[in-house]
């Protein structure tokens, strides 16, 4: 993997990711495809949609399919007919988040499947044995996910324990080969919940592991945004500038603006598909509930300006009438619209970086975001 830092305009960055199954050009969005697959519409939609590259995750994967059958069907790329880039997160966060399922030792950690209460070790050493298998052009660390509040000695130990896992990952991920034709890379992650000298210590300690990128961890679980926009700021001060800078999990169209001024190029996040499927639709005015019943004779697209296939060939009424008979077409083109705007959004992004202009036009998108008519 080879990251090309094209243009700053301040902070704000716009370059590229080169892999060996294509380029990713940054500011860039990951639709969600936790268990190999983006909910609701298929792998042709996504890339006609924009999508360069794809999320799926490292502990749905091990528990179904399985890495037995990945194996057997020459990786992911191949099982779900996907010619793109993938990233696989580490499936650290899904394992934290089963609180009473698990047990967090230094080894690694002990849980209970979510699907038949099964008992699975995860260590570092194996998360990265999935990734190899699984195939991804880029697998995350195993860490552990502070939980939101917590204290700074929580926060202290649970960074340190982070460290030497991901040590441990970088040693196995340089000790082990590739499965497949394409080349891998790893990501650290950063971690110290919202205490800037623990993420100042996390990033330094990755930096000197010169990893191939650096995700931003343990933020947006329940923090106020202004205290994640600081925790971005602290660590993206000390994360090296020729590397990549992946904000996990984040966020809302303000969040992703937010974290773009502030340096950084990666996201993913299961609201658009999630929030499509609950009838929610993104627009550059602002979300809407389509099942409302002021859209029952609104025959005008979801978003006037937007050119997604969604838009271009159906009315807000048509949308409400599918979701309130439940057909499934209208899961389909809420998520379609919905992936679209996402692109839609880094894309101008990142043209108003490489213009110079990034700050006029993040202010234009917040003003159109929050219902304010620039012009008042």
């Amino acid at each position: 993997m080879k990251f090309v830092l094209e243009k700053k305009d301040v902070s704000a960055r716009a370059g590229i990711i080169h892999t060996d199954n294509g380029f990713i050009t940054t500011p860039a969005f990951m639709p969600v495809g936790t268990q190999g697959t983006v909910k609701a519409i298929a792998q042709r939609t996504v890339q006609e949609i924009g999508a360069e590259i794809i999320l799926s995750n490292t502990y749905h994967l091990y528990l179904r399919p399985g890495t037995d059958l990945l194996y057997q069907a020459g990786g992911l790329h191949k099982f779900m007919s996907w010619h793109k880039p993938i990233l696989t997160d580490s499936g650290g966060y899904q394992v934290f988040s089963l609180s009473d399922l698990r047990k967090i030792e230094e080894e690694g950690v002990r849980f209970k499947s979510h699907l038949d209460g099964s008992v699975h070790n995860f260590t570092p050493e194996k998360v990265i044995e999935i990734q190899r298998i699984i195939g991804s052009d880029i697998m995350m660390v195993l860490d552990e996910c502070a939980p939101y509040p917590c204290t700074l000695d929580y926060a202290t130990k649970s960074n340190s324990l982070s460290m030497r896992w991901a040590e441990r990952c970088l040693n196995n991920f340089n000790s082990t080969e590739k499965l497949y034709s394409h080349s891998q890379a790893i990501f650290g992650i950063v971690q110290g919940s919202v205490f800037p000298e623990i993420r100042k210590q996390s990033a330094l300690t990755l930096k000197e592991m010169n990893f191939d990128g650096y995700g931003i961890g343990g933020l947006a679980v329940g923090e106020p945004a202004e205290i994640m926009y600081d925790m971005i700021e602290v660590t993206n001060q000390i994360l090296p500038e020729n590397k990549p800078r992946y904000l996990m999990g984040v966020g809302t169209p303000e969040n992703i603006l937010e974290a773009i001024d502030r340096g950084v190029d990666m996201f993913d996040c299961v609201l658009p598909t999630r929030n499509g499927r609950n009838a929610q639709l993104f627009t550059r005015n602002g979300t809407l509930n389509i099942t409302n019943l002021k859209f029952k004779n609104d025959f005008t697209p979801v978003d006037s300006a937007c050119e997604c296939y969604t838009c271009k060939n159906f009315t807000r009424s048509y949308i409400r009438h599918l979701f309130n008979v439940k057909e499934v077409l209208g899961l389909e083109l809420a998520t379609i619209h919905n992936l679209y705007y996402y692109q839609w959004l880094v894309h101008n992004a990142r043209t108003s970086i490489m213009d110079g202009n990034f700050t006029e036009w993040k202010k234009k998108q917040l003003l159109q975001l929050n219902g304010i008519d620039e012009q008042m």
